[in-house]
């Protein structure tokens, strides 16, 4: 399989991401990949070590002539974002990752391609099967579960590493280095179900809200996407409060660290009123479509007749919920006063998952600034309190602070100047990165993040310029030679 992908250069990064394109990794199912990692680490007589939380550490030694230059942690995290288009057939937990080439970009077919993070993992293994290269003593950090939750980053072993300089290799914008990433933490409210017959004159009729980008919820929060539960809120809002309409069914969103894409819902209406209904919702999508012509070309509302439902949300209940869903913040909140051009805070609203008597709507805060992302946090807590669903907050975690007199910054620079003849851009990311818990751990670290062009990032959209590998790997050797 992915045949198309084998004559790419280098060879040794495209050849072992391709053989993780056939392992299934979906986050807290990492079984496969680290039986891979321990098997490569086994078959290549390199120290193979999975700590605790199950991280797997693989060690190699310098080059001749280099035993004196610092230890390099190289460090990607192995698990994926799982996400399908509603058409496509593909189990994650048994399935490869099929892909095919478009215009200089590798794209999946149907899926996410899972580059973030496997683009990392795979430069990882072609540095420690080439002995050719030079380099100093390496410790590759293969971290499980970043995209629910951080896990492995959070119960990393305190003394499993030595090294002192680390290269996150999670990044996706080639030409760009990162130096600072912002903390962030979930908010999840949690709504008991209130339901009712549904009088035997209401009709059912389907709202789907579709044809959405998507994206990651940090480093794409700023892009004007649309939030397919934000949309789709605004139209049964207006049905709700023009038509008397009644809910029986809403979801939307699937990941916390995911822009939704697609979301529907199920109301109930008078038959004298569906041609209105009908007219209205028509209407409203020819608005959608305006507002964001550029940014989401393919938004589309499909609204059609289902079996009438036998029960609905009561009216008090809808109400509290949709209102809540409508008054919930989505988007930056706050940028940088201090970098130009860079989202200091924003909120994602995720997801809405009928799951038993309740309906959990997940959201996720991220901010650089610790106060920020702990306000953002408690206004959308507030939001929903008010309409008396019960709200926790998760653990959250750390920023990673921005060092410009960084030396792994300087030499990374240097070198990239050297190579491309060009001065890469030095910036702080939005998204979260391992860098910032990685560092508590592991006080005094010296660490960059970098990597090539990935677009699209846990969305079936994903994919990843070829071009730039080359780039990442050429530079990922020349920081390695001058440490």
């Amino acid at each position: 399989m992915n045949e198309e992908i084998k004559g790419l250069s280098p060879a040794f990064v495209w050849k072992y991401f391709r053989e993780i394109l056939e392992i299934p990794r979906p986050s807290k199912k990492e079984e496969k990949i680290k039986e891979y990692l321990k098997q490569f680490g086994l078959k290549m007589n390199l120290e193979t070590i999975e700590d605790e939380i199950g991280n797997i550490i693989i060690k190699k030694a310098a080059t001749l002539g280099n035993e004196a230059r610092k230890t390099v942690i190289l460090q990607s995290h192995i698990d994926m974002v799982c996400e399908k288009n509603n058409d496509t057939e593909h189990d994650f937990e048994k399935d490869s990752i099929a892909t095919f080439i478009k215009d200089g970009w590798v794209y999946a077919k149907g899926t996410t391609l899972g580059a973030d993070n496997g683009i990392g993992i795979a430069t990882q293994l072609a540095i420690l099967a080439d002995n050719s290269l030079q380099h100093g003593p390496i410790e590759c950090l293969f971290t499980i579960d970043e995209e629910t939750g951080l896990t492995g980053a959070f119960g990393l072993s305190k003394d499993v590493l030595k090294g002192t300089i680390l290269l996150n290799l999670d990044s996706e914008d080639e030409g760009q280095i990162f130096i600072g990433c912002a903390g962030g933490k979930d908010t999840l409210a949690y709504f008991d179900v209130e339901e009712e017959v549904a009088e035997n004159a209401l009709i059912s009729y389907s709202i789907k809200v579709k044809g959405l980008k998507g994206g990651h919820s940090g480093d794409d929060i700023n892009k004007l996407l649309a939030n397919a539960n934000k949309l789709l809120v605004r139209i049964v809002w207006q049905v709700m409060t023009d038509f008397n309409a009644k809910v029986s069914e809403i979801s939307g969103g699937n990941l916390r660290n995911a822009i939704a894409r697609e979301a529907t819902a199920v109301i109930l209406i008078n038959k004298q009123d569906q041609v209105k209904v009908e007219e209205f919702i028509s209407t409203l999508t020819r608005s959608f479509q305006r507002e964001y012509a550029v940014s989401e070309p393919d938004l589309d509302v499909v609204f059609e007749k289902v079996p009438t439902s036998p029960v609905c949300f009561t009216t008090c209940f809808a109400q509290r919920l949709i209102r809540s869903l409508y008054a919930c913040p989505h988007g930056v909140m706050a940028m940088s006063q201090s970098i130009p051009g860079f989202v200091e805070t924003s909120t994602n609203l995720a997801s809405i998952k009928r799951k038993g008597k309740q309906i959990v709507v997940s959201t996720s805060q991220r901010s650089s600034i610790e106060s920020s992302k702990d306000d953002i946090a408690n206004m959308v807590r507030t939001v929903f309190e008010l309409a008396k669903a019960t709200v926790e907050h998760s653990d959250g975690y750390p920023g990673w602070t921005p060092n410009p007199d960084s030396e792994i910054l300087k030499i990374s620079t240097v070198a990239y100047k050297d190579l491309f003849n060009a001065e890469p851009e030095v910036l702080a990311i939005h998204a979260g990165l391992e860098c910032g818990v990685i560092g508590e751990k592991y006080p005094g670290l010296d660490m960059i993040s970098f990597g090539p062009t990935i677009k699209g990032a846990h969305s079936p959209a994903e994919r990843m310029e070829i071009a730039t590998v080359q780039k990442f790997w050429d530079l990922t050797l020349e920081i390695l030679k001058r440490v």
